[in-house]
């Protein structure tokens, strides 16, 4: 991939974006002056920024960071061999073998938005002038070196010690994030370990104000070396002093509690905290007949939740009531389809506070009946559920 369509992480692109404003502002608008103080400060950021930022080592006369950049053909083309004229000199410039990289066209429509740079006059090769604050939308490198150390030693600074071996660096995970995941995105991660991608998601939401939302799926497994002690002091799985020492309970919990709260688990403060919700839940096996008798629904409220987006409160069932619409919750669910009417006229009041509709039929004719009477304008997703409620979340008939 040539270096010109690499693409720079937001997330760590805007350290050398905030050192080249300061350093802009601290030379008093002078180009010159303001490109010695930004290249001083990009050696001080040498361990976070990416390699292809130190690219962009120029501050222009209105204070852009860019870099100068190759603007030959790497290919002939006859379309592409065109004069190029001197702004000053009024003399055509050297004209590349292969030809110019872009069209007469777009070479005149770069010129305009003053993205060419030319010499003093027309012995010089114009360059091209691309900035930083645009490169959000390129193809990242393929590879990038990180130390280890940096994910050990913010676990540890989070928990007060050290609890988990070779934790990943959320830093590292934040550029893969935010190079392949929208900022509305949801991130799945069946391996959670000490929560780094947990993390890193709230992170990128802090800084660039997106709304990802992040699925972390863990055991509550232990190091070989610690099973094995406690297993000498005569404790087993299931105990609270064997489950105390698993993973989730001993380090993913409480770092994404910490990360977000500000408060360590021994009440010493990390930091200010983080504006996310968390909710936590043990996966479990429930029994078949339970749930087809309907007596397990609140066991799988919470995938219902999560179908809906995960946003506001679970619904839980009230035995008395056909239909569930709590005020927090964004989805409400009709479990009698003779009330769809009912049901249809208190979505309306809720306007477009109600994102989803789960109706419970094992009919397809009244479950298409009851949308008959859901509001249209407020464009609800829904979803039929069976009244074996697991069988809703079967996936080619093997549940």
């Amino acid at each position: 991939i040539p270096p010109s369509c690499r693409r720079i992480s937001p997330t760590i692109g805007r350290h050398a974006l905030a050192a080249g404003a300061e350093a802009w502002e601290e030379a008093g608008h002078d180009r010159e002056a303001a490109t010695k103080l930004y290249r001083r400060a990009l050696r001080g950021l040498r361990d976070i920024l990416e390699p292809a930022v130190f690219r962009y080592d120029q501050i222009d006369e209105h204070g852009r960071i860019f870099q100068a950049d190759n603007m030959t053909s790497p290919n002939f083309r006859a379309n592409l061999m065109f004069e190029v004229i001197h702004p000053t000199t009024k003399r055509a410039v050297p004209t590349p073998r292969n030809g110019w990289r872009y069209s007469q066209a777009a070479m005149n429509e770069l010129i305009g938005a003053d993205k060419v740079i030319f010499g003093p006059d027309e012995i010089t090769t114009p360059r091209l002038k691309r900035f930083l604050d645009e490169q959000g939308e390129r193809v990242p490198y393929a590879t990038f070196t990180q130390s280890r150390m940096p994910g050990s030693k913010r676990v540890e600074a989070i928990l007060g010690d050290r609890r988990f071996p070779n934790p990943k660096d959320h830093e590292v995970i934040m550029r893969w994030l935010s190079a392949i995941a929208p900022k509305d995105g949801v991130i799945l991660d069946f391996f959670g370990g000490s929560g780094t991608t947990a993390e890193a998601v709230m992170r990128l939401n802090d800084g660039d104000g997106g709304t990802r939302q992040c699925i972390l799926v863990t055991n509550n497994e232990l190091g070989a070396e610690t099973a094995a002690r406690l297993r000498t002091e005569g404790y087993a799985p299931g105990d609270p002093e064997w489950e105390g020492e698993g993973v989730f309970r001993k380090v993913t919990r409480p770092r994404i509690e910490t990360v977000v709260s500000g408060k360590r688990p021994d009440g010493s403060t990390y930091s200010e905290g983080l504006r996310e919700n968390v909710a936590f839940y043990k996966l479990t096996y429930e029994d078949e007949s339970l749930v087809a008798l309907g007596h397990k629904f609140d066991a799988i409220a919470p995938l219902l939740w999560l179908k809906a987006g995960g946003i506001g409160s679970v619904v839980r069932r009230d035995a008395e009531s056909p239909w569930s619409l709590p005020e927090d919750a964004q989805y409400g669910i009709l479990f009698q389809t003779s009330q769809a009417k009912v049901f249809g006229e208190a979505l309306a009041l809720r306007q477009r506070s109600v994102r989803h509709v789960f109706i419970v039929s094992d009919s397809e004719s009244a479950f298409q009946a009851a949308l008959e009477y859901l509001p249209t304008e407020q464009r609800l997703g829904t979803t039929r559920l069976y009244s074996d409620y697991l069988h809703s979340f079967e996936i080619n008939g093997k549940g």
